[in-house]
């Protein structure tokens, strides 16, 4: 008698399941080693987290399609995909962006203290170099942020834009010129960051105008974002005296708050309870000592991730 008719279970793989399982939990591991910086790059080129993590969902559906046994270098395979998704969801925020109530600033994130560290990657997710980056066209920030932040190689930007490698090249000249003239001035040290945001808090907290004045530069700009929903700037503020009278009325006037220095995109920033819920952030751009930029995102659908922090890398 034979052990299948005696009763035995064959357990028995049918041929060709062990082969397709490895290769899953292959791409799967692949996926997850590479996570943050394929958010980063989403993130980077539509300055939004949310729409970021759509666009991850849709690279890992069609990298789980692909057998990474066939993929020679599958970092640049990854960003080739997530750089393509992040263009078609460009193009469709572009559209959604033009009927945007006030100012659009770009979704914070709360980060890790060791961001900052990273010069060059804070840099790049601060909130005023995502707004620079909003006034180049797609496919010049998708060159930008390949070129200059990951430090890609045209060969690998071009196959991810569709584009030749000398069209490449030229586009990322012109972006870079077009960023240089517009990006901030350079950054200061740690120390002085510190007690710049430690002046900026006490005198937003106080309301006392001439301590604003003394930590605000003279060309200061101050931009919110309620997105129709919560109370905020129609249009930028500029000028000291101006900003200054602004946070000493109060951006929050008339309600209990309490203000809590954090870590918003790689950069000094203010997160801002009322009656103990996370009400909003001001993202603070720091330069010589001074406060140059001053970024408040109230709207509620900006706000999910100022409560924990969120990982990125390059």
């Amino acid at each position: 008698m034979s052990e299948r008719s005696a009763g035995t279970t064959d357990t028995a793989e049918p041929p060709g399941r062990a082969a397709r399982a490895g290769s899953a939990d292959t791409a799967t591991e692949v996926f997850v080693a590479h996570r943050n910086l394929l958010f980063t790059v989403a993130y980077e080129m539509l300055g939004s987290a949310a729409d970021a993590e759509d666009v991850l969902q849709e690279t890992w559906l069609r990298w789980a399609g692909v057998d990474p046994a066939t993929v020679r270098e599958e970092r640049a395979y990854l960003v080739r995909i997530v750089t393509r998704q992040a263009l078609d969801r460009m193009r469709a925020l572009g559209r959604r962006k033009e009927s945007y109530v006030g100012p659009w600033l770009p979704e914070p994130l709360l980060t890790a203290p060791d961001v900052a560290e990273d010069v060059e990657l804070a840099d790049s997710i601060s909130m005023a170099m995502l707004l620079v980056m909003e006034t180049l066209a797609p496919v010049e920030r998708a060159v930008f942020v390949l070129r200059e932040v990951f430090d890609l190689a045209y060969e690998e930007i071009a196959e991810a834009v569709g584009r030749s490698p000398a069209a490449v090249r030229q586009l990322a000249y012109r972006a870079r010129a077009h960023v240089a003239a517009r990006r901030p001035r350079g950054t200061v040290s740690a120390d002085e960051t510190r007690a710049a945001l430690q002046a900026f808090q006490r005198a937003v907290e106080t309301g006392e105008l001439q301590g604003l004045l003394d930590v605000l530069a003279p060309d200061v700009v101050a931009l919110s974002d309620g997105g129709g929903v919560r109370h905020a700037l129609l249009r930028p503020v500029v000028g000291a005296d101006k900003v200054a009278r602004l946070l000493a009325g109060g951006w929050w006037r008339g309600a209990r708050r309490s203000v809590e220095p954090v870590q918003i995109n790689g950069g000094p920033g203010l997160l801002v309870r009322v009656d103990g819920e996370v009400d909003g952030v001001v993202a603070v751009r720091v330069e010589d000592g001074y406060v140059t930029g001053a970024y408040h995102v109230r709207n509620p659908e900006k706000l999910s991730r100022v409560a924990r922090e969120t990982a990125v890398a390059r």
